[in-house]
């Protein structure tokens, strides 16, 4: 896939965010039920509605291309483990927070070559907040003057970590006790990667399990923007090279030259 492809393709997807935003906001202004999957994470009207405004609008620009979502039926690892090139979807990551109402909820889409996020979107459309990066041509973030390219802060102290709204685990209070002088900064959905990506968090450790729909639009984000996002061992996360779609715990960094790992 060619920078002028992948660029026209940014361009598109942003749009297509920006539509299923559109979708979420319409549930979000009215009343709405909150359904349990399997795993008792909460699913609403909004879900599927951003899920099937994706899935109709995707296939549309690229049929040859197949698609995971969170809310698609689930793919057997038969199915998808020859694939090349897919695209990689949750609908409505943080829907918690969506039925809490606090707006930290976004869409997100990444676009996957051999096992890594060419191209990711990530729109918080309470907050009007558009994010999005292609391999090799820069992150940006959507403003009314144009598109501000986006860049990782050089560590500095007092820290900044960017936690989880909802998802607290013990071993967390370990980590901030180790590093010192820090600011928890709490935020729920892949708006953690924009934090790091847009300079306003230093790191953003995720203790616990993750699906892989939750963090590959986000780690476009922050890669290039200039940080990394690897496993707690150092490894970059890769994508559909097995079975279980369940990512192992990772940190997103917007200064690689920061030694975060130590403090894990």
């Amino acid at each position: 896939m060619t920078p002028a492809d992948l660029e026209a393709l940014r361009r598109v997807t942003i749009e297509i965010a920006r539509g299923a935003g559109r979708e979420i906001m319409a549930v979000y202004a009215g009343d709405f039920a909150v359904e349990r999957k399997s795993d008792r994470s909460p699913l609403t009207a909004a879900d599927l509605a951003a899920h099937h405004y994706i899935a109709r609008e995707l296939a549309a620009i690229t049929p040859e291309l197949p698609l995971l979502s969170e809310e698609s039926a689930a793919l057997e690892w038969s199915q998808r483990r020859d694939w090349t090139r897919y695209w990689l979807v949750d609908p409505l990551d943080g829907t918690r927070e969506f039925v809490k109402r606090n707006g930290e909820f976004t869409v997100n889409i990444a676009l996957i070559e051999h096992g890594q996020p060419i191209l990711g979107v990530v729109y918080a459309p309470a907050r009007g907040d558009m994010l999005h990066a292609v391999r090799d041509a820069g992150a940006a973030r959507e403003t009314a003057q144009g598109d501000v390219p986006l860049r990782g802060r050089k560590a500095a102290s007092p820290a900044r970590i960017a936690g989880s709204r909802s998802h607290g685990d013990p071993r967390m209070q370990g980590f901030l006790d180790r590093i010192g002088a820090h600011e928890l900064v709490p935020m729920g959905s892949s708006l953690k990667f924009c934090l790091v990506a847009g300079g306003d968090a230093d790191v953003y450790l995720r203790y616990g399990a993750t699906s892989e729909w939750d963090t590959a639009a986000g780690q476009c984000i922050v890669e290039q923007a200039g940080g990394k996002v690897t496993d707690l061992q150092g490894l970059p996360l890769v994508y559909n090279r097995r079975e279980s779609l369940i990512n192992p715990e990772f940190i997103a960094i917007g200064d690689p030259a920061a030694k975060w790992q130590r403090w894990v």
